[in-house]
């Protein structure tokens, strides 16, 4: 099993794999060492048949405080530009692969999630925060502007004015203003947080793998396509996906159709079952 439990940990439990950042005595932040083992750990769950969704989360009382200054930082520059640029490859490329996972990705941010937690922030599909969860980019706090993508995210998730004062001020933010402007998907008292993720993923592993998949690209993809373009890109991504499953999509018209087991605006269809 690829799974370095000194800094990052999982269970698979119920087709959700919980993914950890195992470092609480440093609020989670990520080094060196956590990119490479989490890079290991989610090519190890990425395809496999117990696992529907994916949620990353925090060990203990923070999410992920961004990078290690220290390790990320003071120790890769040491080695001069060679190991600014290998760290900089290892951190940005899980960050990168989870954007694309194959399977449905949540965010649980329990805690603190500051700087560098941006780029799993904005990777992973969803993002349910805890109230008294903190959001803040404070790089600017220390002389450098927000790096890791963090600005890219800033400016993707939050309106112009918004990501302008949380980018120059470096004050953070709770949970409940992170829903309101758009940083995480919703927000809920921490004692409530496990149950909400659980409750909307089981409603993920319910759903079409294949169709989940495509969604999430697309969702991805038109944002930056014009009009025409992003039409183009869906008429040829959904027979892509026919391609992949065209019976999974007969047979959800069919129980619609001539069962009228289901109504596909309240629900999805038994994907478990097929007709004889």
């Amino acid at each position: 099993m690829a799974n370095d439990t000194e800094t990052v940990a999982f269970d698979v439990i119920d087709g959700i794999a919980w993914v950890r950042f195992n470092r609480p005595d440093k609020r989670n932040a990520m080094s060196p060492t956590l990119n490479r083992a989490m890079m290991e750990v989610i090519d190890e769950l990425e395809f496999r048949s117990d696992v529907a969704v994916l949620v990353l989360t925090g060990e203990g009382a923070a999410w992920t405080a961004g990078m290690d200054l220290k390790e990320y930082f003071r120790e890769t520059e040491a080695e001069g530009l060679k190991g600014v640029r290998r760290s900089q490859r290892e951190s940005y490329g899980w960050w990168r692969r989870l954007r694309w996972y194959q399977k449905p990705t949540i965010a649980m941010v329990n805690g603190w999630c500051f700087g560098g937690g941006y780029g799993p922030l904005f990777a992973c599909d969803l993002a349910f925060a805890a109230d008294e969860a903190k959001f803040g980019l404070s790089e600017i706090n220390w002389g450098i502007l927000p790096g890791g993508g963090a600005t890219k995210v800033a400016v993707e998730l939050l309106p112009f004015r918004k990501a302008m004062y949380h980018a120059l001020l470096g004050e953070p933010i709770d949970g409940k203003t992170a829903a309101e402007w758009g940083l995480v998907t919703e927000s809920v008292p921490l004692a409530q947080l496990k149950d909400r993720v659980i409750e909307v993923a089981k409603i993920l592993r319910a759903k079409n793998p294949v169709a989940l998949k495509a969604t999430k690209d697309a969702i991805r993809r038109v944002g930056v396509m014009t009009y025409d373009e992003a039409e183009d890109y869906l008429v040829r991504a959904q027979e892509a996906a026919n391609s992949f499953d065209n019976e999974g999509r007969k047979e959800g018209i069919r129980q619609f159709i001539d069962e009228k087991s289901y109504k596909p605006g309240l629900g999805a269809y038994d994907k478990d079952r097929t007709v004889l």
